[in-house]
């Protein structure tokens, strides 16, 4: 179970200061691990932020991710594409801040992380369904707070273009495992979040221009069908279920001016078990940080859950 105990102003003052002084510290080959206990948002167990944000990079975004994670405070974080092994994995300015990390790296491309101020009870880094597949998509952990624990999967589903190659069949049968996977864990009673890169675009309110997506994997019918299928399970959409409004992009491409043009999609989503979802406080989208000098194309996306 996670310690919970009140802020330390010392403590909270030493973290800043870490923070502050990271980079100088790199530059003098200062390498430093500290294990200092932080509170979660919910000091009484009332609350959970959880976030999920494809950092295309996590040492080229790493700045970017550290400042967000004092802005935004996030109590769980799951990354996607780190695009390193897990020991190139720049855990320290992260611990510093007060997070257990896992990883499940891979030299260069995909990889996923879970951060969190609750010490993990069990993680598990890869999903079943085929024992030869070995890309980093996948990883699972579980935490425990005061009124009982939750069950998180961080997920980077594959891109599947182009669609008429084997990358298309091998999306959707991880899309099937993924389904199974969900089918077997929704049995218990404890909460679960799937949080990640699905690379799915749901609907037609979730993509600027239908039309020019329309023989895109990420919106092939059967893609989309798959991800009904995930919500016919009784996953709820946690962004869909607070907001209905279209142009609640996740995603903005480097290319043809997408960003400024407000040219984006939205892949990235947090679907929420029953447990979960009767929880639910909010969910947000922090689209301001894509327009941070040298951004990664996805944004964080965020929910808050009610603990009691």
């Amino acid at each position: 179970m996670a310690a919970i105990v009140p802020p330390n102003p010392i403590v909270l003052v030493f973290q800043r200061y870490l923070y502050s002084t990271y980079h100088s510290r790199l530059k003098h080959g200062t390498a430093y691990a500290l294990n200092i206990a932080h509170v979660p948002n919910g000091i009484n167990g009332t609350d959970m932020r959880i976030a999920t944000w494809n950092v295309n990079s996590v040492r080229q975004r790493l700045d970017h991710l550290l400042a967000w994670l004092q802005e935004r405070s996030p109590d769980i974080v799951c990354l996607q594409e780190i695009k390193c092994v897990d020991e190139a994995f720049p855990r320290e300015p992260i611990e510093a801040l007060g997070y257990n990390v896992v990883t499940h790296g891979q030299k260069t491309f995909n990889g996923v992380a879970l951060l969190s101020k609750y010490r993990f009870d069990e993680t598990t880094p890869r999903l079943g369904g085929d024992p030869e597949d070995l890309h980093a998509r996948f990883l699972e952990g579980v935490v425990s707070y005061p009124n009982g624990s939750l069950r998180i999967a961080c997920l980077y589903l594959p891109n599947g273009n182009p669609p008429e190659t084997e990358k298309y069949p091998y999306k959707i049968k991880w899309m099937e495992r993924l389904l199974e996977y969900s089918k077997e864990r929704m049995k218990g009673e404890r909460p679960l979040v799937l949080a990640g890169d699905f690379n799915v675009i749901p609907a037609n309110g979730d993509v600027y221009n239908p039309a020019a997506w329309a023989g895109d994997a990420l919106f092939l019918p059967k893609t989309r069908e798959r991800y009904r299928a995930l919500l016919n399970l009784g996953l709820t959409d946690a962004i869909r279920a607070v907001s209905d409004q279209p142009g609640q992009y996740t995603f903005w491409d480097y290319q043809a001016g997408a960003w400024p043009k407000n040219n984006g999609i939205r892949i990235d989503h947090l679907l929420l078990s029953p447990q979960a979802s009767d929880r639910l406080l909010d969910a947000g989208i922090d689209r301001h940080v894509r327009g941070w000098e040298k951004a990664s194309d996805h944004v964080p996306v965020w929910i808050d859950l009610d603990l009691n």
